[in-house]
């Protein structure tokens, strides 16, 4: 066999990712705070990005001169025209003095709401009003401070003891007086302790309640009604009363607060559905971001330069500002696209709710714009759209199919919503099984197995039919 060295010349064809097309993908998948955050970072760097605002008036020389002439000819004619004055001065409403405050800016809805209190400066004012010495302010401080964002103390009294140099009878007695403020059952070191002060705060006087919360918190998970009775020696009735009481306490007693490991966020639809006049409308939510537009002053700079990396660096940047630019229109259309696809698809939920929730996947979606799976992946993957049942991910509209009996399909999420159903209008004394409920689903058509049924009911966090059951 002959062996050696030699050029061949072959075309093949292969995708390559320029730049440009990351960016655009990227651009694709983002939301509109992400977007938004994009798009300020980029004209930090690009010169010829500007953002435009259409409310901004601009008076040119020929105004300007316009103006001064009309000055000029009322001081001639020593006339006042106060029709103009009073037109400027037409809001003789009150404006409450503000100081330091730009006058141009808008005032928003959140001006006019109250911020909440936290937890730990709620109990700092009921700490305030009800300790007497400066010994018990400071233990009522560190207690305070030590709790966690559950309402919970988190570390035990001997070490506040060790480290405020404080006797442990002192710093208990500090504790149990926190424990009397507002929100019930804050200052507690376990849920067991949380429990048992919102029934001493409510009159509760039956010491089997005290019992059932302080040891047996597991069974009331597990719903072993039966084993509390048998132990406590009492009806299988009271024990279910006394565990009906214990659920509508609070294990949270922070609910409500803000607590300094929040990180609270807001979901800010991408696209909106409107039904107006039995005709639904699509808008593509894109007025909070900024309006980008090419600077004329260093488009004009291009041509003037001689310096030819200076040019190119210019060149590069116009570039890259036409090609952001047209990348955002693009994810705008393709977003626009998208959503008038799954409305297509998914009229009767928009009509008839959840039960009517069609199957779906992203391969029909693509089919229909003309687009790759991969591009409707990146335009739903974490936006939402405000619609007039609801806010939904657009992810939500996507949903495997179940066949039926007569050779046609149903999505998930309805079959979810049956199920969630049956269960809500079940016999709570004979609470329905998996099994039972396949075998309803099946007689309306649905093929679904016991095990799917769980999965889906697991899904919607819903207890066993063992857990459900009441006496």
């Amino acid at each position: 066999m002959k062996m050696g060295f030699e050029l061949n010349l072959s075309q093949t064809q292969k995708l390559i990712m320029t730049p440009e097309l990351r960016q655009a993908i990227q651009i694709l998948q983002f939301n509109n705070v992400e977007l938004m955050e994009f798009i300020y970072k980029q004209m930090e760097v690009n010169p010829f990005l500007e953002y435009t605002d259409d409310k901004s008036h601009e008076f040119d020389e020929d105004e300007d001169h316009g103006r001064d002439n009309k000055e000029k000819d009322r001081d001639d004619k020593d006339e006042i025209d106060w029709k103009e004055i009073t037109e400027k001065y037409d809001n003789l409403s009150y404006k409450a003095y503000e100081r330091n405050v730009d006058s141009d800016r808008k005032q928003s809805f959140e001006s006019y709401t109250s911020k909440k209190m936290s937890l730990k400066d709620h109990l700092m004012v009921q700490l305030g009003v009800s300790v007497k010495t400066n010994k018990e302010r400071r233990i009522g401080e560190f207690i305070i401070e030590s709790l966690d964002s559950k309402g919970y103390l988190g570390c035990s009294l001997q070490d506040i003891s060790l480290l405020l140099n404080e006797d442990v009878v002192e710093v208990e007695r500090v504790l149990r007086l926190i424990q009397t403020f507002d929100p019930v059952g804050v200052g507690a070191r376990d849920l067991s302790e949380c429990l048992m002060i919102q029934l001493k705060e409510k009159g509760i006087k039956d010491k089997n309640a005290y019992i059932v919360a302080q040891n047996y918190l597991e069974e009331i998970a597990t719903n072993k009604v039966q084993k509390i009775a048998k132990d406590l020696k009492i009806s299988v009735l009271r024990v279910q009363s006394i565990c009906d009481i214990i659920k509508m306490l609070e294990p949270k007693p922070s609910r409500g607060f803000i607590v300094d490991s929040d990180s609270i966020r807001y979901i800010v639809p991408d696209v909106t559905i409107d039904k107006i006049n039995n005709e639904y409308i699509i808008i593509v939510n894109d007025n909070n971001l900024p309006s980008l537009t090419i600077s004329n002053y260093y488009k004009s700079m291009i041509n003037k330069l001689e310096d030819k990396e200076a040019n190119k660096f210019l060149n590069d940047k116009l570039n890259s500002s036409v090609w952001l630019i047209k990348s955002i229109e693009q994810r705008r259309m393709t977003l626009y696209k998208v959503t008038e696809s799954i409305l297509k698809f998914q009229r009767r939920f928009f009509e008839e709710g959840k039960s009517a929730l069609r199957p779906l996947v992203l391969k029909d979606v693509a089919d229909d714009i003309g687009v790759h799976e991969s591009t409707v992946s990146r335009a739903t993957n974490g936006k939402y759209v405000q619609t007039p049942r609801g806010v939904f991910e657009l992810k939500y509209f996507f949903s495997s199919s179940i066949s039926e009996t007569g050779g046609g399909g149903v999505s998930s999420t309805s079959v979810k919503t049956q199920i969630q159903k049956y269960i809500n209008e079940e016999n709570h004394q004979k609470p329905l099984s998996d099994q039972k409920i396949a075998e309803i689903l099946k007689s309306k058509g649905i093929k679904i197995s016991r095990r799917t049924v769980a999965k889906y009911r697991d899904e919607m966090r819903i207890p066993a039919s063992s857990m459900r059951r009441r006496y």
